[in-house]
C-alpha cells in the first residue's frame, strides 16, 4: 500500500520534539513522544500530550496503542485502546495512560509512550433485516470458540 500523507502541526512549547517516527522500516507504528511530566502512582491514570495536532486525509483514522515495553516493564499500559483519532479531530494528540504496575512511573518530556497507527477506514450502512443467516458458532460468545479455560 503507497503510504499516505498527513499533515501534522507541532504545538507551542513542543517545537524541539521530534515528530513521530517509525523506528524500523517495517514497523506499523510511529511513536509518540510525551511533550510534558506526568508521575503515574500504582492504579493512576493520566492523559498526555504529544505536542501535535494531525489532519488526516478523509477516509483514513489514526490508532493510539500502547508500547509493548512499557507494558512488559513497568505494567504501565493505555486506556480505550485503541484510541481512535478521527480524520476531523483537529486537537491535541493526548495518550491516557495507566500505571498497572506495583511501583510509581515518572513520564519524562520526550520519553516514547505510546504507538499511533494511520489506517484507512471502511465506512458501513445498515440493511435490517429479519433474521441472520446461519453460521457454525450461531450465537455462542465469549469463549465459545475454544482457548484458554474452555471445556
Amino acid at each position: 500500500m503507497p503510504p499516505v500523507t498527513v499533515s501534522i502541526r507541532r504545538l507551542p512549547g513542543a517545537e524541539d520534539l521530534p515528530l513521530p517516527s517509525y523506528q524500523t522500516p517495517h514497523a506499523a507504528g510511529l511513536d509518540l513522544l510525551a511533550a510534558e511530566e506526568a508521575s503515574l502512582a500504582p492504579g493512576e491514570r493520566a492523559a498526555v500530550g504529544t505536542g501535535i495536532s494531525i489532519a488526516l486525509p478523509e477516509g483514513y483514522e489514526a490508532q493510539v496503542r500502547p508500547r509493548s515495553g512499557l507494558a512488559l516493564k513497568h505494567g504501565v499500559t493505555l486506556l480505550n485502546t485503541p484510541g481512535t483519532v478521527d480524520a476531523d479531530y483537529r486537537g491535541e494528540v493526548r495518550v491516557i495512560l495507566v500505571n498497572l504496575g506495583r511501583e510509581p512511573f515518572v513520564v519524562r518530556r520526550g520519553d516514547r509512550i505510546a504507538q499511533l497507527v494511520v489506517a484507512p477506514v471502511v465506512r458501513a450502512s445498515w440493511r435490517e433485516v429479519e433474521e441472520l443467516p446461519p453460521t457454525e458458532r450461531g450465537g455462542g460468545g465469549f469463549g465459545s470458540t475454544g482457548g484458554i479455560g474452555a471445556a
